[in-house]
């Protein structure tokens, strides 16, 4: 017998999908049962994302749209989770902003949820705020109730982030770096393996600090041998990695692999370094050319995704040429951009040289237009070639969206298939007739 009926809305990056997957394993363990719709369950969770203002900005319209549904009789309760009501805790916490909502759990309360889940059932309201510390150890992830398709998962290999970047607000949300034991991740590869999972999209604040806390010194390359040796993986795909600790034995790892795809999502958020140091990157831009050099020299057919800072404090013309001339020079296969957003609380804060939104958004604008050809004129030198492609779902009668190795879900381009009897989940070769402004368009081939 069900305990009682919710709907879940999940927000933000991957990492915190993977909260949300948890805490969906616990909910449905503990006999709690998951509707599609918000209306007519017995209560909603909101898994928020704090990171800048625009992203709490949709987490606080979310939130307001359940509680606008609990007015209205559609659900009996609201619970607030994540990254929003962390950052919150204190002086001006999120209850006291929205009294409305049942019950806050900070990022560290997520494997306690089905107790907060049963107090608001049971209408014990005394208690409506869920924090907990930091843990020292890795916070363990299997169990989970995947919302992602069958075929791919992400996998967190570590919590929270040791850097000191002046512009990010993440470590005082998600804690200091804690490294998930190598054991740990290959039980959960395993786990995901036998549910169906054909790619493992590796995430983390920081995955090229994997292992520093735990054993003294990064262990990224060796917990990636041990992946391959995974039974039934097709892909490993690497995220957020930082441009520190990027040595040579990893570089080789990835060369030589036939399952770690040549695909790195490394964000370097600026070139200049008189702003790289603003940002208290620890890297400068030589060492960062000659890193993405490096890269490119060593591994073939290698595709870097990246994401920039336009209209940081202090970002001088000259400094934005330099970045403009770098994106030019360097032909990012996949590039974001995203405008400066002051974050209360951080030190870029109080760093002089605020400039105004406009000059920000033009910068934004002119790199992502540069960006915009260099995407097209790679998709098209792609036009004649075979890719192997993961088919991610059908659009219509004899149509299907998939992903090459170039792609990410969600946030890279798709190629479109016509042709053939096709499932999600199927690796086939496609071969490349055309480019639909970002995406490519195949056929399956003979």
């Amino acid at each position: 017998m069900s305990k009682g009926t919710y709907a879940f809305v999940s927000l933000g990056c991957p990492k915190n999908l993977v909260d949300s997957e948890k805490m969906l394993g616990s909910l449905s363990l503990d006999g709690y049962s998951l509707v599609s719709e918000p209306e007519g369950s017995d209560f909603v969770i909101v898994n928020t994302c704090g990171f800048i203002e625009s992203s709490r900005a949709e987490s606080r319209s979310v939130i307001q749209e359940m509680l606008d549904l609990k007015k209205q009789g559609g659900t009996k309760g609201v619970i607030v989770a994540g990254c929003l009501p962390q950052r919150l805790e204190g002086e001006s916490s999120l209850l006291k902003e929205m009294p409305e909502i049942d019950h806050v759990v900070g990022v560290f309360g997520r494997d306690e949820i089905t107790k907060v889940a049963d107090r608001l059932v049971g209408g014990l309201n005394e208690q409506r705020e869920l924090f907990r510390p930091a843990p020292i150890t890795a916070m363990d992830d299997r169990a989970r109730l995947r919302i992602t398709p069958d075929h791919f998962a992400y996998l967190k290999i570590s919590e929270g982030c040791d850097r000191t970047c002046t512009f990010c607000s993440i470590p005082g949300m998600r804690g200091k770096h804690v490294t998930k034991p190598i054991e740990m991740i290959l039980e959960e590869a395993r786990e995901l393996v036998a549910d169906g999972v054909r790619e493992l999209i590796l995430v983390a604040q920081d995955t090229t600090y994997y292992g520093m806390d735990l054993y003294g010194e990064v262990r990224l390359a060796e917990l990636l041998r041990q992946l391959e040796k995974v039974d039934g993986l097709d892909w490993i795909r690497l995220m957020y990695l930082y441009p520190i600790n990027f040595h040579d034995e990893l570089i080789d790892v990835i060369r030589d692999s036939q399952v770690i795809l040549p695909y790195l999502d490394m964000p370097l958020q600026h070139i200049s370094s008189p702003v790289l140091k603003r940002m208290q990157r620890r890297v400068n831009g030589d060492q960062t050319r000659e890193l993405v050099s490096k890269l490119r020299d060593r591994i073939p057919n290698l595709v870097l995704r990246t994401t920039f800072i336009a209209g940081f404090p202090g970002e001088t013309d000259e400094q934005f040429e330099e970045l403009r001339q770098f994106v030019i020079d360097t032909r990012f296969e996949r590039m974001g951009v995203f405008t400066y957003s002051l974050e209360p609380g951080t030190p870029a804060e109080r760093l002089d040289g605020h400039l105004p939104e406009d000059v920000k958004v033009a910068r934004c604008d002119e790199l992502m237009q540069i960006q915009q050809q260099i995407a097209f004129e790679h998709a098209d030198s792609l036009v004649g070639y075979e890719l192997d492609v993961l088919i991610d779902e059908q659009l219509e009668e004899g149509v299907w969206a998939g992903r090459s190795f170039a792609d990410a879900p969600e946030i890279d381009s798709n190629v479109i298939v016509t042709g053939g009897e096709l499932s999600p989940g199927d690796m086939i070769p496609v071969e490349i007739i055309e480019r639909q402004d970002y995406d490519l368009v195949g056929i399956v081939s003979e």
